[in-house]
This record gives structure tokens, sequence and C-alpha cells, in this order.
């Protein structure tokens, strides 16, 4: 079947949704992986990684920042966990406002507020203002990052759909590496205010976004736009075919979806089967990203407070935990498709628990042991994290994907805000052995609740994973 023959007789179906969102489902899946998935993955992917570089710079700023403004602790503190509460909100709140508007608006948005914000704190002359831009361009740093790894979900095939996605999903942790190597080198030599407005520039990216990613054509088909549906699938498979110079194979027939509810949103996302997940995966981002940030935020004073490591050398040591994590990241989106994303989280849980509870009991005598045991469990604890960025957007059906993954990235935001928090009271109480006890009685909670009640979705599409 030609794929205007498709179109036309998905076109006469046109008043029922559930039977275009099967059809445009069932044609995502005889795509072949080409350039155009390539390409979109590519702009997407760009607007991740200045987000994750935008996220980093207030870290490398703070010091100028301390010294122009006679910042005191508690002003430096609010500095630095602003944008964070910003980010949580903004997870929160991108998640309905993408179910309503669409995915491609918000991403673009998103990156248009960032760089306008950070024009604008170029031009704070006090730390009140700062603040406040900082909590909006946090809002849209949490907004962007979820409502990106739905829209990447949705315009691929259930075949391989891990590997492509969560190698889309490296260039969070790969901009908040180039942000730190880029921000350590420039703020010295050029100062804080021209790293941001230079920050500023991939807010043009907006425009990028408009020109050559086309809207979810799974949105647009469950929000009753169905001929623009069609068309925008048809435009995708005319660019396959002539970047691939071969017909596409007819689609397998669908079977439609059952009826969406009359009353979807928060509350479908809080009850019945979706309830459960919700409930699974917000267990899942929390816990993971407790037990990341609580151990990665304080490795640097342990290192100098506990071994009397200078300076260097402490932030040396915590670099290379985080770039074992990187590889820890690199090795699930190559096994994914082949583990499954319910026994990657489960062990990878599991196995960060164990090392966290040997560095807790014998391994912490060293500064040396904490390197490799942190570094061990950076690895697994990292692997499982960028894995849920893979696995909650196919928890949800189309109508409530987005809030679905902004309900994660909000409990991820927790986590992150939390863990260092209760870390900090830890060892503030001289116990550091408990520190590593408890942050693996954490990642366990991760593993035992993946172990009890998540879902394989391996292998399946979208809509048989959620109708």
């Amino acid at each position: 079947m030609t794929i205007d023959a498709a179109r036309a007789a998905e076109g006469r179906q046109g008043g029922d949704s559930a039977a275009v969102a099967a059809a445009i489902g069932a044609r995502f899946e005889r795509l072949p992986l080409c350039r155009w998935q390539v390409m979109v993955r590519l702009v997407v992917g760009a607007v991740t990684f200045f987000e994750a570089f935008d996220q980093l710079l207030i870290a490398y700023a703070l010091p100028d920042l301390r010294d122009e403004w006679s910042l005191g602790t508690s002003q430096v503190t609010a500095l630095m966990t602003v944008g964070s509460i910003g980010m949580l909100i903004g997870a929160l709140a991108s998640g309905r406002l993408a179910d309503r508007i669409g995915r491609v608006k918000v991403i673009a948005g998103c990156i248009a507020l960032s760089g306008v914000c950070n024009v604008l704190l170029t031009l704070c002359t006090s730390p009140e203002p700062f603040m406040a831009i900082r909590f909006v361009q946090g809002m849209a740093i949490g907004g962007e990052v979820p409502i990106a790894a739905t829209f990447i979900a949705e315009i691929t095939r259930a075949h391989k759909r891990g590997r492509f996605v969560l190698l889309y999903e490296l260039v969070f942790p790969a901009g908040l590496t180039a942000g730190a190597l880029l921000a350590a080198w420039l703020v010295p030599v050029l100062g804080w205010r021209w790293v941001f407005a230079l920050a500023a520039i991939p807010g043009l990216l907006c425009f990028a976004l408009a020109r050559w990613v086309p809207e979810s054509p799974r949105w647009l088909a469950d929000h009753g736009r169905h001929e623009e549906a069609l068309a925008t699938m048809a435009s995708i498979e005319e660019k396959v075919e002539k970047i691939t110079g071969t017909p596409l194979p007819e689609p397998a027939p669908a079977r439609p979806a059952p009826p969406a509810p009359a009353r979807s949103g928060l509350r479908e996302l809080l009850s019945g089967r979706y309830g459960k997940r919700t409930l699974v995966i917000g267990l899942l981002w929390f816990t993971g990203y407790f037990a990341n940030y609580g151990i990665t935020s304080w490795l640097p004073t342990i290192y100098e407070d506990h071994f009397d490591l200078d300076l260097s050398t402490a932030l040396l040591y915590s670099t290379v935990t985080s770039c074992a994590g990187l590889v820890g990241c690199l090795v699930v989106a190559l096994t994914v498709d082949r583990v499954g994303r319910r026994n990657t989280v489960i062990w990878c849980m599991a196995a960060a628990a164990l090392c966290l509870l040997l560095l807790g009991l014998a391994g912490g005598d060293s500064a040396t042991g904490i390197l490799a045991w942190t570094s061990l469990a950076a690895v697994f604890l990292f692997g499982s994290n960028i894995c849920l960025y893979l696995y909650t957007p196919e928890l949800f059906p189309t109508r409530i994907r987005a809030l679905g993954s902004s309900v994660g990235g909000a409990m991820n935001r927790l986590g992150i805000i939390l863990g260092p928090i209760v870390v900090g009271a830890i060892y503030a109480g001289g116990a550091m052995g408990t520190v590593f006890v408890t942050l693996a009685a954490v990642a366990l909670v991760g593993s035992l609740t993946a172990a009890a009640w998540a879902e394989e979705t391996t292998g399946r599409t979208l809509e048989e994973v959620a109708p």
C-alpha cells in the first residue's frame, strides 16, 4: 500500500481518534532507523545538552558572585537551591502543558525562556533579582527534560527503542560534563556575566525546532487533529523513503485502543492501572536520585574534611566517580533492549546498594577505598537512573504521557534536593559509615520496588503497553 493510499484509508476513519492513533502507531513501527530520526534526535538533543549546561553554570559563577555581592552562607545556599526548586515546579507544570498544547511547543518554549533568562541574569546587580530569574530558568530546565524524553519515545518504534532513546539521553550528562569543563575555563577568563551571555545563544535553537522537528503525530491524533496527524505522518514517511531509497513495507494491522476515559489528566494518572505505575515510577525516580546526589554532592567535602586532601585532588576524585557514572549510562544504553527495563533497574539498584553497604561497613577507611566503591556504585546508579528516562514515557498513554513523565521529573528533583540534606545531617554527626549504609538502604528500596511492582515494556509498542 502506498503512503497516499494508507493516508486515504485512515482518513475514512476520521472521527475515531483511537483508530487514527492506532494506525499511526503501526506506521511508526514500519519505519527503519535512518538519518531522519537521527536528525530529530540531534536537534532535540542539542536543546537538552544546553539545558544541562545552563543547570550547572551557577556552581561555577558562585565564587565571583559571592565576592562581587559580599554574599553570606545563607544567600549562597539560596542561590544554589532556588534553581532546583524551580526545576521541580517546572517538571510538574510542563507535563500538563505538553499534554494540552503539544510536545514541540513546550520544548521550544523552554529553551527560548532559558536563553532569555541568561540574558537577564547578565543584567543583575544584586542577589534578589538573580534568584528570581534563576527560579524561572529552573522551571524551563526542569520542564524541558521530561517532555523531550516523551517526544523522542513517541517517534521511535519498539524495536531497539531503548538503545535509540538512551543514546539521546546521554546528552544531558554530557552537557553537565561539558558545562563543568567550559565554565571552569571561561569564568576566570571572561567573568560570570559574559559566560551567561554566551549561554543565551542556544536559545535560538527554538527556531531550529520549529523548522525541522514536527509535532508528534501520536499527540495530534490523540487531540482529534486527524488530518494534521496523518499529513505529518505522511511527510515523515516520505522523508524516510527518500533517505532510504526503498518503499516502506505495508504497516501491520492496527488494533484500536479502547476509548479514552471522559476525564483524563491527573485523575487518571493517580487511579487504576496508571495510579500504580505512577506510584512505582515516582519511588524509582526518588530513590535513584536521592542515592545518586546524596553521594556526589558530598564527596568533595568528605575528601577534604575527613581525609585532608587538597581541593584539586578532592575535585579530581569526585570527577572520576562522575565519569564512572557516564560509563554506566553508556553500558545500559547498549544493553537495555536485551536485558529489559525492569531487570536493568532491579539489578543496577541492587548492585549499587551492595557497593554502598560494603563501603559503609568496611570500605571507608581510606580516600582511595571511597573512590573505588563510590565509582562502582555510580556505574550502577547512573545506569539505573538513565533507564528511567526511557521507561517512564513507555508506561503511560499519549493523553497523559507527558504528565506521567513530569511526575518522574518532579520526584527526581525532590530526591536531588533531599538526598544531600539528609546526607549532610548524618555526616554532621560524625557517622560517615552511616551515610553510606543509609544510601544503600534507599537504593535497596528502589530495587525491591521494581522487583515487586514494575512491569516490563521491552519490545512492546507504546499503544500495547499503555492503551
